[in-house]
């Protein structure tokens, strides 16, 4: 495992969040909106699908729900797995995901990276990705 981060949800409002955050932090910012990926879903083209702050070694990661997704504040954040193979993926996915509930299971993504996600037994969002060495 590489590292472990807080990745954090909001409701269309998370360029606003991440850049008060970057700058209290002095941190460097990174946002994607859903607008940049194939088939951007209807009216989420300026909704951020992920962002990173960071600055030395600490990173803060977000991102924003879909238009018709309700967001539940205190439980809007999930636990990011940094990983070094697409084996290592598969097997916290299974082992954290025993009893409880896959929200996508693990699968190469349009980004270059393979990824997964799932709330386990007891109520904690995980996600799992590994960014697949560039040709």
């Amino acid at each position: 495992m590489k590292q472990i981060n807080v990745y954090l949800t909001f409701d269309g409002n998370c360029r606003e969040a991440m850049t008060f955050y970057a700058e209290a932090l002095g941190a460097e910012i990174q946002l994607m909106p859903f607008g940049d990926m194939p088939q951007c879903p209807q009216g989420a083209s300026e909704r951020i699908m992920h962002a990173r702050i960071s600055q030395g070694v600490a990173v803060l990661m977000a991102s924003d729900t879909m238009p018709d997704m309700p967001l539940t504040q205190g439980n809007n954040f999930s636990v990011s797995v940094d990983s070094e193979s697409a084996e290592e993926v598969d097997r916290l996915f299974a082992a954290l995901g025993a009893g409880g509930k896959p929200t996508m299971p693990p699968q190469d993504m349009f980004w270059g990276a393979y990824f997964g996600m799932l709330t386990d037994k007891f109520g904690i969002q995980w996600m799992f990705n590994f960014e697949k060495p560039k040709a």
